[in-house]
């Protein structure tokens, strides 16, 4: 446990330092439009970055870098342990159902031809994303009222321990599961399940457009269509599959504390390290996207470059503009 404890207090710091900045980036360079991607994909995009680094901020910096670096601190009394915890489910939620929503776009996009024109745009993105944050935040306010005082000094109450009743109480317990069915059971399955319906589409219509085309006696022609729909489906993949591999483990547990019924104060050792390892790989997870959009959009990598060169092309400017 000493060991795992002292990896996460460096690990929470690297991704802090990590995530802060890449996600940043991601929200400046994708708000300018100049990645060669459409306004709807944009959008998704920019929210996605925005849900990502509010996470890193809320779970990251003020409560694992703030229990690990600062044990005993204003972020420990009770109403803002109450707050800081809605803050982190709430935003942990947009970033994940933000995800699910980008996912049934580019699902509309490439194999939804007369529904793309009506769904895939701006407008509808912004109702989208707008509509689900509401209701997410909404729907997380209960979890203000399932904490209590672990202790009281001098008429201030400290730190946060769920309610018993939150175990025990039918209504609680019913919140529970909805919450984790919610997130992340219901994005995972949505999102496996649109992977899986993309691919097939994508394998049939590419096949039909090839023996239309010639390509299947061997000649070879340029697609513009499906040249468009393989970025767009890189895209969608490489995020799908990320968010797929990094909260694993946390749906695993979610079934393993179900199936069992083993409540969490009775959790040995290595299945605490187990859980403290699925919260790392559920945070990294707010970090990877701006890698994927580096990795897979060529724009998006030339856009970088010239943010990197800009500092160093204009003190070099005013430096010549000096001399002479």
């Amino acid at each position: 446990m000493a060991t795992v404890h002292s990896i996460t207090k460096i690990y929470y710091v690297i991704l802090a330092a990590i995530g802060v900045p890449v996600n940043l980036v991601a929200i400046v360079i994708l708000s300018r439009g100049k990645c060669g991607l459409s306004t709807c994909t944009t959008r998704y995009l920019v929210a996605m970055a925005t849900a990502d680094l509010l996470v890193t901020i809320t779970g990251v910096i003020l409560w694992q870098i703030g229990f690990h670096y600062f044990p005993v601190s204003f972020l420990d009394i009770t109403h803002v342990c109450r707050i800081t915890i809605y803050l982190l489910y709430a935003t942990s939620e947009c970033s994940v159902w933000f995800t699910v929503t980008f996912s049934f776009d580019r699902f509309v996009a490439i194999c939804c031809q007369k529904l793309r024109t009506k769904y895939c745009t701006e407008k509808t993105a912004t109702v989208v994303l707008s509509t689900t944050c509401i209701l997410l935040c909404l729907k997380n306010i209960p979890f203000y009222f399932t904490f209590e005082p672990e202790e009281i000094i001098d008429n201030v109450p400290w730190f946060c321990n769920f309610k018993p009743s939150y175990y025990t109480d039918p209504g609680w317990v019913g919140f529970d599961w909805f919450d984790k069915v919610l997130t992340p059971l219901l994005p995972y399955a949505l999102i496996l399940l649109l992977n899986a319906l993309t691919v097939r589409y994508i394998l049939v219509t590419s096949r039909v457009r090839k023996e239309l085309r010639g390509q299947s006696t061997g000649e070879n022609h340029s697609d513009p269509e499906m040249e468009s729909r393989r970025k767009s489906m890189i895209l969608l993949f490489t995020i799908s599959v990320s968010f797929i591999l990094l909260w694993f483990l946390y749906v695993l547990d979610f079934l393993y504390f179900h199936i069992t019924g083993i409540n969490p104060k009775d959790y040995n050792d290595p299945i605490f390290s187990f859980r403290e390892v699925r919260f790392m790989l559920v945070d990294l997870n707010c970090c990877t996207n701006t890698f994927i959009y580096g990795v897979t959009q060529s724009k998006f990598r030339e856009q970088i470059k010239r943010a990197v060169k800009y500092p160093v092309t204009s003190i070099i400017r005013l430096i010549n503009k000096q001399n002479n």
